[in-house]
């Protein structure tokens, strides 16, 4: 994972390069032979993924002709980090898939295309209101989001089932989580689960379910160096048992499922957002299922239904109206919905949604069935992170690392990771 990415010094970057950010063509402005259209759009997945987005954009080119796409895809850390690069250079990808964490940061960095400027290109009038607005900064839409998802307790079934531990259920605290991985290492001889400290996501969740956020509406921190402590404490507690996966292990996560330890058999559950989960069917054969994230200690839920992911097209891009026009055929185009599926969460136009679930086989009717598991049940989603918060995912598994490595207690990293993030967010 880097290290010491601040948004200070992004930002710093970013002044340095405004003008050729407005101005760099980089490969935005390109055509291909007979004089076509050619966009760069560039996405964060696993295999599966890439196939189906494949698929759907050679479909988009037999419907357009006169557009060539050229596509890349990565894990989320790598695809964070060259976005991040591509951004501050000037070189921009036409269309873009962004987390909600980056919204934020590329609209007021001046990276992102108002999408409003496009309004034949784009409609939005089959997606809800709530959604459509998480990808609005300031009252000007940059983003649209693609689809919902939630976090899950990612599961090996069949092992978790021969090891006679009853299995999770919606309103299981974090306790009873604790108690199940340290059933599921005494019986299969491996942890049971990933460790969850290094985690922000899972620290939300669970700072979500004591009542407390991740950020205050003003873009502060909502919790405390106590709170941190206790998460810190809870998740070191559980490796020094080696019923979670050991430092060794977790150090390489890198946001692909190949190189978590339940994707690599050393472990029989993850955390992961639902649709990603598809990634780990290739690599534990006998199946994997979802399960709702671990509540408070009260029941009250911690996880929420997130816009799973947006896109969005570069504000120096040289095609705006062909860059739109991919954005909408990827959100509202129905035989792209059915390629699609729901390897990027459930979709969000209402309409094509209705269409689609129904007919879900496979991984794909899990997510359906396990989001429809918890409908009614979560709450609302926060505001979107305020810009320092990409940098401070690095920088809350580097802190977590210096405690799982036993180079400082949770209350030293805990404390560290507080000023750090004081300063980023300054």
């Amino acid at each position: 994972m880097p290290g010491n990415r601040t948004t200070r010094s992004w930002a710093l970057l970013m002044t340095l390069t405004l003008s050729a950010l407005l101005t760099a063509c980089g490969g935005s402005e390109g055509t291909s032979g007979g004089g076509k259209v050619t966009l760069r759009y560039t996405w964060w997945g696993n295999p599966d993924r890439a196939a189906r987005t494949d698929e759907a954009v050679a479909l988009f080119e037999r419907k357009h002709p006169g557009i060539d796409v050229q596509t890349s895809f990565a894990g989320y850390d790598a695809y964070k980090q060259k976005l991040a690069t591509q951004a501050a250079g000037g070189d921009a990808p036409d269309v873009m898939q962004l987390d909600y964490r980056m919204i934020d940061q590329y609209a007021t960095g001046g990276v992102l295309l108002d999408l409003g400027t496009q309004p034949t290109a784009l409609h939005t009038d089959e997606i809800d209101p709530g959604l459509l607005a998480t990808g609005a900064v300031d009252g000007t839409q940059y983003a649209l989001v693609q689809a919902r998802g939630t976090e899950a307790v990612v599961y090996d079934a069949k092992e978790w089932r021969a090891a006679g531990v009853a299995p999770p259920r919606t309103g299981w605290t974090w306790d009873d989580w604790a108690d199940a991985v340290r059933e599921l290492t005494e019986r299969t001889g491996k942890p049971g689960s990933v460790d969850p400290g290094q985690s922000e996501d899972c620290f939300e969740v669970w700072l979500r379910g004591q009542g407390k956020s991740l950020y205050t509406k003003g873009g502060g921190l909502g919790f405390t160096a106590d709170d941190l402590t206790r998460w810190w404490t809870f998740a070191d507690g559980l490796r020094r048992e080696g019923v979670v996966s050991p430092a060794e292990q977790t150090t390489q996560l890198d946001g692909s499922v190949e190189n978590t330890p339940l994707g690599r058999g050393k472990a029989v559950s993850d955390f992961n957002w639902d649709a990603p989960a598809s990634g780990f069917t290739a690599l534990v054969t006998d199946g994997v299922t979802l399960a709702p994230m671990p509540s408070g200690a009260d029941g009250t839920p911690g996880q929420y239904f997130k816009p799973s992911m947006f896109m969005g097209a570069a504000a120096n891009t040289g095609h705006p109206e062909e860059a739109a026009r991919l954005i909408d055929f990827m959100i509202n185009d129905k035989d792209a919905a059915k390629i699609l599926g729901a390897s990027r969460g459930i979709p969000v136009n209402e309409s094509i949604r209705a269409d689609v679930v129904p007919g879900l086989k496979d991984f794909d009717k899990t997510v359906a069935d396990y989001q429809a598991s918890v409908e009614g049940v979560l709450d609302d989603p926060p505001q979107a992170p305020p810009s320092g918060d990409s940098a401070l995912q690095t920088t809350f598994s580097r802190d977590y690392d210096q405690v799982s490595f036993g180079r400082m207690s949770p209350r030293e990293a805990a404390e560290n990771y507080v000023t750090e993030a004081k300063a980023e967010l300054r």
